[in-house]
């Protein structure tokens, strides 16, 4: 079935409305995970006797986010947006388009002289700046930052598996040009497409793998634990019967939170199956966990928010994330929602 019946068949209301709820998961598990980004369970534990409960401000001295407010949004909202920006604005996710809305938003924000960008992102937009083909600066790029950003790229395609991971690859490349990114960013897309369409869990899960598998043949070919074994693998530690911080501590310790794709791939999975998608829960997990919890959080967030919609979000968390950080999320979902519908017209 062709896109735009999809898009038919499911309706502009609910579109919305899941639309909006992938891009508020993606602001809340950021922001929710920020205070305690890269962070081991033994320094939140530490910090946090009582865990992580609600949005608060980066701890004083935060190697990356020190200053930021309770609900701030870190480069992972952002550089999210900026996807959905050039949908908005093109109707279509191009390689160079995401290059230069990249490269515009790091000069803004000083990110070279700064820790705002991952490896694999820093490496690259630094050789884009320096004019360097954007065919070869991701050749190397294999971290989650290709993952953190994707979920526009499932938003717009509900249902439509293979337009997701070719949509990926075109967005990869710039800066995360690898097998291993491209399969991970496929999974979580595809993941969040499945919501967009009103699939189950089992959907979800079934969407999740399907974009991996897809995404490993294309791209540089990198080396890189699998994003499926790490997948399938993360929901079988979730069935183990433990409680919920031995959870947490053995993903952490098994499959891993940090930078690398696999691990925030499949850990981001693992949370939606074991939260049945529920986006305010994952955040919650992410953030107490420890590793990258804002990416994870984000990631998680994208897929449970396009499941479960934007009324799981309740109003007083909505106005604090668009007050805080000056974004209007139900514009954004409107204005994609209609080009979504439009686009095939202009």
């Amino acid at each position: 079935m062709e896109t735009e019946k999809i898009y038919q068949k499911i309706g502009k209301d609910v579109i919305y409305n899941k639309a909006l709820g992938a891009l508020l998961g993606v602001a809340y598990g950021d922001s929710y995970g920020m205070p305690t980004s890269l962070w081991n369970p033994g320094m939140i534990k530490k910090n946090f006797p009582e865990g992580i409960n609600e949005l608060l401000p980066a701890p004083k001295g935060h190697v990356i986010h020190d200053g930021m407010a309770a609900g701030q949004v870190t480069d992972d909202t952002q550089q999210t947006l900026l996807l959905a920006d050039q949908f908005i604005e093109e109707g279509k996710f191009t390689k160079e388009g995401t290059a230069k809305r990249l490269l515009e938003w790091a000069r803004t924000l000083n990110a070279f002289e700064t820790l705002i960008l991952g490896p694999s992102s820093l490496r690259a937009l630094k050789m884009i700046d320096e004019g360097a083909d954007i065919e070869s600066t991701g050749k190397m790029g294999d971290t989650n930052g290709a993952a953190m950003k994707i979920t526009p790229v499932g938003i717009v395609n509900p249902g439509d598996y293979d337009a997701v991971v070719r949509d990926v690859a075109e967005v990869c490349t710039p800066t995360h040009n690898t097998n291993i990114a491209i399969a991970g960013s496929s999974a979580i897309a595809c993941a969040v497409s499945a919501g967009m369409a009103g699939k189950d869990i089992d959907g979800i899960t079934e969407a999740f793998f399907y974009g991996a598998e897809k995404g490993m043949n294309l791209g540089n070919q990198w080396y890189g634990a699998s994003v499926i074994k790490k997948g399938e693998w993360a929901l079988n530690l979730i069935k183990s019967g433990k409680r919920e911080e031995e959870i947490w501590q053995d993903l952490y310790d098994y499959i891993g939170a940090g930078v690398a794709m696999p691990e925030s791939a499949a850990t981001a999975l693992a949370l939606v199956v074991m939260y049945h998608g529920n986006p305010l829960k994952t955040a919650y997990a992410a953030a107490n966990m420890g590793g990258d919890c804002d990416t994870i959080g984000a990631i998680a967030g994208g897929i449970g928010g396009a499941y479960s919609g934007s009324r799981i979000f309740p109003e007083n968390i909505v106005n604090q994330l668009s007050d805080v950080n000056n974004l209007d999320f139900k514009n954004y979902a409107f204005r994609l929602t209609e080009k979504m519908f439009n686009h095939k017209m202009e």
